[in-house]
């Protein structure tokens, strides 16, 4: 009940305006410093998740809905349980969502350092390696 609530928060909430450039311009600098290869990507986008950056962001906005509807159950005393109930499918959400971006990185961004050569896969597979330690560390 509280997740289908918070979803429709999320959907039209309006700090998404706000809330699109930081992300955007995090990775960018980002991709500016882990690598130098962002010049010879190709041409689907920057990164991998370009072709499906509209349907991340709509994913994200749910997730957003769903930590709103937490704020809104604290506010409204709601029983605990049912608050970790959706803690938990909020954090399942943002699990989901890091690894559909992972697989994309993996697919764009490793397999077109597979075309450059030994030590760009190195660097690749030892970046993603970081990124799948850290999420599992959360």
């Amino acid at each position: 009940m509280t997740t289908m609530d918070a979803d429709t928060d999320g959907g039209t909430a309006a700090p998404t305006a706000r809330a699109t450039p930081q992300p955007d311009s995090d990775h960018r600098g980002d991709a500016q410093t882990v690598t130098d290869n962002a010049e010879t990507a190709p041409a689907v986008g920057p990164h991998g998740y370009a072709q499906q950056k509209d349907a991340h962001i709509k994913r994200l906005r749910r997730i957003e809905g769903q930590i709103r509807g937490l704020q809104r159950m604290l506010e409204e005393d709601v029983y605990c349980i049912d608050i970790l109930t959706q803690v938990s499918a909020s954090t399942k959400g943002l699990q989901s969502f890091g690894l559909q971006l992972l697989e994309e990185h993996l697919r764009h961004c490793v397999a077109d350092a597979a075309v450059k050569g030994p030590e760009a896969i190195d660097a690749k597979v030892q970046e993603a390696t970081k990124a799948i330690e850290r999420m599992l560390r959360t």
